[in-house]
């Protein structure tokens, strides 16, 4: 069994997966967050959390208890004995799995692992990446062996960006560890935090396949959707009526059209398809939702150009305002929004675009997508208006106002009035 005082756990990677994680851990036992980023770090030590996951007086606290502490300097974690490595694992420009960042972090946590310890991997990834690309790194740099001096375990994040119902600790776990004897004490680690409990997987590829199909199974369900709502588009037919009628049935899976971004639903399938392509099998199913919702971007700004030239609006030199830009309402997070997409197919068409978002960091979006936007809406007139984000800070804006006398509205979401929009997926 576990005892408090034998364990010190170093959480590596300080985002959306491991804050909360490391704070939860820090309630508990002597834990240390580490990150590369010094800023990152500052802001923590100050008690302050821009992705808003945790809540800043809650962090001061844990902080305060003295058991959680936060660093950007390896030696610092050097005495811990559980490594839980956290770090993002996106994908490139081709849609090719990135490892980059997990492959660093294992060198890190390689350089300073001692006999004994044990390495859980949470990051997203296909089925083997642990066992065949992070255990060799950690060998190679540590000289130890695996299973014989370390071992390791994998225990899939599922934190939902944004979510203040469903956090950390009420989520069930998945875990598991490289002999049953550490996959028991995984399990042990994270039932004591874990008020949701946690479920054992088989084996370390179990746990990694049962994530990436998780988010996979969502983008399909989501592609099948987007693609009603086009064919609903052609026939004249309302997509949320259908959806309305059709989910009074027990067993219907009520998914809604919508833009795919984010680090979680629109890169995962790309980790699956690409260790299925490895194997010899060329993923159908999976590569067609991708492609579906990667292209709802550009779809959503041809069909309000589509909208425009029917009501006489010359687009070459229009304005259109876009609100929201994050990849999911009432959540900071930019990483992967496809907002973008509606954004530069507009721009391809000489259309002056507006974007404003109370909850991005303009700083951030300037810096990754190197455009401006607002945090708060111009007060000026425009001949389009896109509703992309649903914020709940949006509700209180008074659209008409913002419109000039012939103007189109076009709401993503269906969240707004059928008698205040012109178009909608």
């Amino acid at each position: 069994m576990l005892q408090n005082n034998d364990i010190k756990i170093a959480v590596i990677g300080l985002g959306y997966v491991g804050l909360p994680l490391a704070v939860e851990f820090g309630r508990k036992y002597k834990t240390v967050g580490f990150d590369i980023n010094e800023t990152r770090i500052q802001e923590l030590t100050d008690g302050i959390d821009n992705t808003l996951e945790v809540d800043n007086l809650y962090l001061e606290q844990v902080l305060k208890d003295g058991l959680f502490s936060v660093t950007h300097k390896k030696e610092q974690i050097s005495d811990c004995n559980i490594f839980i490595v956290t770090v993002p694992t996106p994908t490139d420009l081709n849609n090719r799995p990135v490892l980059i960042p997990l492959e660093k972090a294992s060198q890190t946590v390689g350089s300073i692992l001692k006999k004994g310890d044990i390495v859980i991997y949470e990051s997203t990834v296909y089925p083997g990446v642990t066992e065949e690309i992070c255990v060799p790194v950690l060998e190679k740099v540590s000289g130890l062996k695996y299973n014989i001096d370390f071992h390791v375990g994998y225990s899939p994040e599922r934190i939902n960006p944004g979510d203040k119902q469903h956090t950390v600790t009420k989520i069930l776990k998945v875990t598991s560890g490289s002999t049953p004897a550490i996959a028991e004490k995984v399990d042990q680690l994270y039932n004591s935090v874990i008020t949701a409990g946690t479920f054992k997987a088989s084996s370390i590829k179990v746990a990694e396949a049962a994530k990436v199909i998780e988010n996979s199974q969502r983008d399909i369900n989501i592609a099948f959707v987007n693609e009603l709502s086009k064919i609903f588009n052609l026939l004249g037919i309302d997509t949320n009526d259908v959806l309305e009628a059709a989910s009074t049935k027990w067993n219907f899976l009520n998914f809604r059209p919508g833009l795919v971004g984010g680090h979680c639903i629109g890169v995962d399938p790309y980790y699956l398809a690409q260790k299925a392509q490895e194997v010899g099998y060329h993923p159908e199913i999976i590569l067609a939702g991708r492609r579906l919702n990667d292209q709802m971007g550009k779809y959503v700004a041809t069909e309000l150009i589509k909208l425009m030239i029917k009501k006489d609006i010359k687009v070459k030199g229009s304005k259109v305002l876009v609100l929201g830009f994050t990849f999911k309402e009432n959540c900071p997070d930019v990483r992967n929004t496809k907002v973008i997409d509606i954004i530069d197919e507009l721009k391809s068409y000489n259309i002056n675009v507006t974007i404003t978002d109370p909850w991005a960091n303009p700083q951030e979006v300037q810096e990754h997508y190197k455009i401006k936007i607002f945090k708060e809406t111009p007060q000026e007139k425009f001949d389009a208006v896109i509703l992309s984000v649903s914020h709940t800070a949006f509700s209180a804006i008074d659209i008409p106002g913002l419109l000039k006398a012939t103007s189109v509205v076009y709401d993503v979401k269906g969240s707004l009035l059928r008698s205040q929009v012109d178009g909608r997926l």
